[in-house]
């Protein structure tokens, strides 16, 4: 009888720490909304490599939200280190009124020790020396001109952050929220982290997935603002570019970053050291690692401990409802900035300049130029806009840099 009793206390004592009784309905409709990223990231290949960790860390801590559990320490008298076979050797003291207790520290989650880089501000900038590495700046060189589609496309970002601050967001909370204009995950958490870490959850998680769905967004407004005749011209071929312009590039631009917007100096500096590495030719191992295998490792920890932000409680609220109406408005803002004055250029240049590459002035490299290519390929077969794209989207990539350094200089 007491064979069968302890068996009935062990399978009840089971029941009662798992998941039928700790989690409530918030976990469970981001578990449902995990799956769904789960299935874009697999079935329809958005973004993958930053989807599919993002959607299992969220699938993670609505599980099993322990994993995310912040390390703590606990004070218990002697009786009490008895009772829960607790040795009392080795454990800080402390005397409150003639009774000694002792510090028992607990651990934290794993997830919460990965997620440190996170927060405090490392692993974006380190994801951005992997994409300088694999980034190539001939043609934002050769034709310069796309800076200003670069650029334009970060006006989105402004005008959400005044909306936001007009739905009762604050300036700091404002900044990071319109920051997703610019479709870069890495400078939004990385702002979020300095201005509104609470919001990081779902920040990133807006961020990240208006950039898996650039494909789906896009295209209509490329088609609603131009007409047939601007998609279908045929840009000439760019100059080439020398060795030496590609290395003095990113010297020249961390130098006047660093020196006129010190704030975006983290995030524009790696990604210039990462590229004068590729172009360098001197260090091939180093700019292969970067690439590669640390891109990978911090892709990895950050997707997974960013994901794992988002529990059902945390995220579930009125404020994320606002953000994520609020970014896809920054991001389709954006887009529509790119492309509109792409077609001053159109305009200016007597119609030399296709529209669409404008488009791609948002820094989702590089989704946001493969889109610009097929849609501008659809009404002209013999179209190849790719690397003129390619100009605007790199540029995008340090405007939306630029950005964020303007918004930690204005309301950090």
């Amino acid at each position: 009888m007491e064979i069968l009793q302890g068996f009935v206390d062990a399978v009840n004592g089971i029941l009662q720490s798992s998941g039928l009784f700790t989690l409530n309905w918030q976990n469970y409709v981001m578990i449902g909304v995990s799956i769904l990223l789960l299935y874009l990231a697999i079935k329809k290949q958005y973004e993958p490599l930053l989807l599919l960790p993002i959607a299992f860390g969220m699938l993670l801590v609505n599980l099993y939200p322990a994993i995310m559990a912040a390390p703590s320490t606990e004070l218990l008298t002697a009786e009490q280190c008895a009772a829960q076979s607790v040795t009392t050797s080795g454990h800080a003291q402390m005397v409150i009124d003639g009774v000694t207790y002792y510090e028992n520290p607990t651990y934290g989650g794993l997830l919460y020790y990965l997620y440190q880089g996170v927060k405090l501000g490392i692993y974006p900038p380190l994801i951005f020396l992997g994409i300088g590495c694999m980034t190539d700046f001939g043609p934002l060189i050769a034709n310069p001109k796309s800076l200003i589609l670069g650029a334009a496309a970060q006006i989105g970002i402004f005008i959400t952050f005044t909306g936001a601050i007009f739905l009762g967001f604050t300036e700091a909370e404002a900044g990071a929220i319109g920051i997703i204009g610019g479709a870069d995950g890495p400078t939004a958490i990385y702002v979020t982290t300095k201005l509104a870490p609470h919001l990081l959850g779902s920040i990133a998680i807006a961020a990240y997935s208006y950039m898996a769905l650039v494909p789906i967004i896009q295209p209509p407004i490329m088609k609603a603002l131009t007409t047939k005749k601007e998609r279908s011209v045929v840009m000439e071929q760019l100059r080439p570019v020398s060795k030496l312009e590609k290395i003095m590039f990113p010297v020249i631009v961390v130098i006047l970053i660093a020196i006129f917007l010190p704030d975006a100096a983290p995030l524009v500096g790696m990604l210039m050291l990462g590229n004068l590495f590729k172009e360098s030719g001197v260090v091939e191992r180093l700019a292969k690692t970067a690439q590669n295998e640390l891109m990978n490792i911090i892709t990895i920890f950050l997707g997974t401990t960013v994901g794992a932000t988002a529990s059902g409680q945390n995220f579930l609220t009125w404020d994320t409802i606002k953000i994520i109406v609020l970014g896809l408005i920054a991001f389709c803002m954006g887009t529509a900035c790119g492309i509109l004055f792409g077609k001053l250029m159109y305009k200016f240049t007597g119609g030399k300049v296709n529209p669409l590459i404008g488009s791609a002035g948002v820094s989702a490299v590089p989704m946001a130029a493969r889109v610009a290519q097929r849609v501008g390929q659809q009404e002209n077969p013999g179209n190849f806009l790719l690397m003129h794209a390619m100009g605007p989207n790199v540029a995008g990539v340090i405007g939306s840099a630029v950005a964020a350094g303007v918004l930690l200089n204005v309301v950090g």
